[in-house]
């Protein structure tokens, strides 16, 4: 049975997501604000972590920083509860390392299915595709490693897999409507529609130019594409 920790400070939805959650097969847990989901977190033991942006003592946001920065803690898979309508709220949570945020209010279906979907990639077994290379980055799919001129870089879950989509594809355009697609499968791409903010941060963190981009390039009208040139050794 695998363990969510519900970090909400609003105890109404904390037992209505408990009990659904609950009923479909998860050992769910409840804390009420930043420190004590933290401290919870820190204790081990939970697969996944629900965690509202507006908390008491510490906001979500400082605890999903506080993960990223735990080398225990830095791969836990995180959905982030966010205000309706506030895409700063869902770019800072990408930004930090969130799987996947979800809107207030929310169908329990819906994040159902998101934790359903997270959980599948965070713990699927290491594929045994060979390593990929294009645009001075190489990405080890079993080590899920992805690095640049020999620099590390460290990849939020749903970067990699869209980076891994598009180091495959070299020298060939993924269509910007299929991307989330082909990177988590079509239930994920259901929900999913931040592929333009994932792909800025990714460029941030490869070191890419976003006024004139070299590693990931945007096809105008149609898609993104690594070009074949600049190959890491």
């Amino acid at each position: 049975m695998q363990t969510v920790l519900v970090v909400d400070d609003d105890p109404g939805l904390a037992e209505l997501l408990a009990e659904y959650l609950g009923g479909r097969g998860y050992l769910v847990e409840v804390a009420s604000d930043g420190p004590d989901g933290l401290a919870r977190l820190r204790r081990g033991g939970v697969d996944l972590c629900v965690l509202d942006v507006m908390l008491p003592g510490m906001d979500g946001f400082d605890v999903l920083r506080a993960l990223r920065q735990d080398d225990a803690l830095r791969r836990l898979p995180v959905v982030m509860l966010t205000a309706r309508g506030d895409d700063m709220d869902r770019i800072v949570g990408l930004e930090l390392g969130a799987d996947d945020y979800l809107p207030k209010p929310f169908n329990p279906r819906e994040l159902l299915a998101r934790v359903q979907a997270v959980l599948r990639r965070a713990q699927a077994p290491a594929p045994m595709d060979p390593v990929l290379t294009g645009a001075g980055i190489r990405l080890d799919p079993a080590r899920r490693e992805v690095s640049v001129d020999g620099r590390i870089v460290e990849l939020t879950t749903t970067e990699f897999d869209i980076l891994r989509v598009l180091v495959a594809a070299s020298g060939r355009v993924v269509p910007r409507d299929r991307l989330m697609e082909f990177a988590r499968g079509e239930e994920w791409a259901a929900f999913e529609r931040s592929a333009d903010v994932h792909i800025s941060h990714l460029r941030r963190k490869l070191g890419d130019d976003p006024r004139n981009p070299a590693r990931i390039k945007t096809i105008r009208g149609v898609g993104y594409m690594v070009p074949v040139t600049r190959d890491a050794p």
